[in-house]
């Protein structure tokens, strides 16, 4: 059993076609791996923000609490 080494130009445009799809898939994946990065960055801060706000609101509430209270002692 001979296999013949020869490579054709066929063979060559087919390797060289499928590593140039290979090159911009990647080069796509890279784009939007870069822009779901970027996404992330942006809402980390906004739900930093949300945080803070919450936090916000709870003394408040806390705070309200206190003074209804104070205002029923007083009232009574």
């Amino acid at each position: 059993m001979k296999m013949e080494q020869k490579v054709t130009a066929g063979f060559v445009l087919a390797v060289l076609v499928q590593t140039g799809g290979a090159l911009v898939w990647a080069g796509a994946a890279a784009e939007r791996i870069s822009h779901l990065e970027q996404t992330v960055r942006e809402r980390r801060t906004m739900v930093e923000r949300l945080a803070r706000l919450e936090e916000g609101v709870d003394r408040m509430e806390s705070q309200l609490d206190r003074i209804e209270r104070k205002m029923e002692v007083g009232d009574e």
